[in-house]
């Protein structure tokens, strides 16, 4: 969006001098005049570039209420329309003070935490130049005000809200305005903890510097999920990868989930202030072998929680990578409530001493069970875990890991890479309802600045199909937009990009994407409201054949006849690429008694490469795809090689110099 500028007539007796000058100061003020960012589209995706002097962004807040979306960024906060994306966005500028940046110099603010406090203010964090500092932002009451500023006089500490160091990673929600929050809470990085701050309660946090509470973790993410209908069994549950405690043969790292309760105000001579009921478990995602032998992805890079009708038991997705250096991949687990409470309400993991295996602790366990919440389904008659026995707040701080680990569904991943030149980082899920029902797509962000869209099809046999529908160069899901952010900006592109697919009926519902069906004249957006009659669709099997019966006929006979040249002695390119990355691609010549041998013929992914060019070269070629049984013409077209001779007469003809083909490019 381009800011608006006065225009003031130049007398013509300027010296040019100062017209330079002019121009110079005119296009510096027209920079200070547009909008505060550009944005580039690629025909996939929309790239906002900011025109500030920042970097790091990061999506922290989607507001629904206000239909904003807010990004953190080094010293800056801002706010971003959901209903007008390239409308020019509120900014605040939050910088360090000057004395600050004395003394560090390539310090920053850097913004880690966006969190609604009520319905007109944010309650926001950042590092501070490792002096973390909070305060509180103005959003307004109504989206139409456009109200963004910060609140005077209202910074605090952020100690145990937010990282000193803007390298560690760190997760927060703010639930009945408490902040709870997965951080470390010191300048060198060494004193790790899960804290709880603001709210009336007192602050509490994990046990200090005992490893088998937290080793050197890195946080992912943090959910709210309810245990049951009664509100006092809430547990707040956190997702992280640490260094391994040596349980059997222990990688370098491992990946965990913990939870704690809500309502837990430690114990009352043991663990004051600090969580009495924190328990973590493993999370394995691996491939079994042929010999037994698993792969494990133990580094867990990133979860999205999906929801589903009972709040109690949303579907957890967890994206994983490898940790060691034999080979680069990643993988995509998925697991159940169920499957995370069983081995929740399973045997702890014990340990006489520093030389000894860890078991399963066959002891009596105290009760009430350590890890239940107070006043809940199972203890109504405690009101706190200040009236638990030491012996529960004891058994708690020494045995907070349970023996058993968290398998994924079918005990196997969702999705597989290895032995590619990238890895997964980030995750979105979105449930589509197509014609022949509900499939979930998975939009997995990769190290290497692009977005796989995905899909995995059940089969009979407890066996899956997977299909990447696509693959989008960007550098959560809301309003059918996905919003991906980076060191340098942030992008967003729709889920449903239909016209990718072409305008042919079979090629529509090859693509098998769900958000897309072909509405008689082209590949258009899916509505699960309109009339199954009208349009064609095929997720779960992709059959052309059935599904475009009467469309067909036409595909090959739209396709139209072009004529390419080629010189006799060089090289030309016949190009031909499939829609579908799942295509099977052939050529026909149709020429008898080709002398043509296979060393001058290369066939590519994108086409077919004639190297020293004979006459005998000349004639149609055809480029067929097929998948799922079904063949349809790509490409038609009539390769006409002419002789030297005949190229070095037209040039004489038109009066142009002869050009000559160098011997490298024969």
């Amino acid at each position: 969006m381009e800011g608006r500028a006065s225009v003031v007539a130049i007398p013509v007796y300027i010296s040019f001098n100062l017209l330079i000058l002019f121009l110079l100061v005119f296009f510096s003020l027209s920079l200070l005049l547009r909008s505060h960012y550009v944005c580039v589209s690629t025909g996939t995706a929309h790239h906002f570039s900011f025109l500030l002097n920042t970097s790091d962004y990061r999506i922290l807040r989607m507001d629904e209420d206000h239909d904003r979306m807010y990004v953190g960024s080094k010293d800056y906060i801002l706010s971003l329309d959901l209903h007008d994306i390239n409308r020019e966005p509120l900014i605040i500028h939050w910088p360090v003070s000057p004395q600050r940046k004395t003394e560090c110099g390539e310090c920053g603010n850097f913004i880690r935490l966006i969190e609604p406090w009520n319905r007109t203010h944010l309650y926001v964090c950042g590092t501070g130049a490792y002096n973390p500092v909070c305060t509180y932002v103005n959003r307004g009451r109504k989206p139409m005000e456009y109200v963004f500023h910060l609140e005077p006089g209202k910074e605090d500490s952020g100690k145990g809200k937010c990282p000193y160091d803007p390298k560690l990673n760190s997760v927060s929600a703010l639930i009945n305005g408490e902040l709870y929050a997965g951080v470390y809470i010191d300048f060198m990085g060494t004193d790790s903890a899960i804290f709880r701050t603001l709210g009336k309660n007192a602050v509490m946090r994990t046990d200090q510097y005992n490893s088998r509470w937290l080793n050197d973790p890195s946080f992912v993410h943090v959910h709210l999920i309810p245990d049951s209908n009664e509100k006092n069994d809430d547990k707040l549950y956190f997702f992280f990868r640490e260094k391994s405690s040596g349980m059997g043969q222990s990688p370098k790292s491992q990946s965990r989930i913990g939870r704690i309760c809500l309502n837990d105000d430690g114990g009352h001579c043991c663990l004051v202030n600090k969580w009495s009921t924190f328990l973590k478990a493993r999370l394995i995602c691996s491939v079994p072998g042929a010999d037994g032998i698993e792969t494990h992805f133990d580094e867990l890079r990133d979860v999205y929680i999906q929801p589903t009708q009972d709040t109690k038991n949303p579907v957890i997705y967890g994206v994983f990578s490898v940790s060691g250096s034999v080979f680069k991949g990643s993988a995509v687990c998925v697991y159940s409530m169920a499957d995370i409470r069983m081995v929740f309400n399973g045997p702890f993991a014990h340990k006489e001493g520093p030389n000894y295996q860890w078991v399963a602790y066959t002891g009596k366990i105290p009760y009430p069970r350590p890890g239940t919440c107070p006043g809940g389904t199972f203890t109504p008659n405690m009101k706190s875990t200040k009236d638990y026995p030491d012996e529960v707040i004891n058994f708690m701080r020494n045995h907070p890991t349970m023996y058993n680990a968290v398998y994924p569904v079918h005990r196997r991943p969702l999705v597989v890479r290895t032995n590619v030149d990238y890895e997964f980082t980030t995750i979105t899920v979105d449930q589509v309802t197509a014609a022949d029902g509900n499939y979930e797509v998975l939009f997995l962000g990769t190290d290497r600045g692009s977005v796989q869209k995905v899909i995995v099809l059940p089969r009979d046999d407890l066996q899956t199909e997977e299909l990447v529908l696509e693959e989008v160069e960007v550098f959560q899901v809301r309003s059918q937009q996905l919003y991906v952010a980076s060191p340098v900006g942030v992008t967003h592109l729709a889920l449903h990009r239909c016209d990718v697919y072409g305008e042919a009926c079979a090629d529509c519902c090859l693509a098998r994407d769900p958000y897309c069906a072909w509405d008689g004249n082209s590949c258009s957006r899916y509505s699960a409201s309109q009339k199954r009659r009208s349009r064609r669709q095929d997720v779960k099997y992709g059959n052309p054949i059935r599904q475009c019966r009467g469309y067909n006929s036409n595909t090959n006979k739209n396709t139209l006849e072009t004529v390419q040249y080629g010189v006799e002695g060089s090289s030309t390119f016949l190009e031909c690429q499939a829609r579908s990355p799942h295509a099977a691609i052939k050529w026909h010549l149709h020429r008898d008694n080709s002398d043509r041998r296979r060393e001058r013929v290369l066939k590519t992914d994108q086409g077919l490469l004639l190297r020293s060019l004979q006459s005998s070269d000349s004639g149609i070629y055809v480029c067929t795809a097929t998948e799922k049984n079904f063949k349809h013409t790509l490409v038609k077209l009539q390769l006409v090689v002419l002789t030297n001779q005949a190229v070095n007469n037209i040039l004489v003809e038109s009066g142009r110099p002869c050009i000559l083909v160098p011997h490298w490019l024969q």
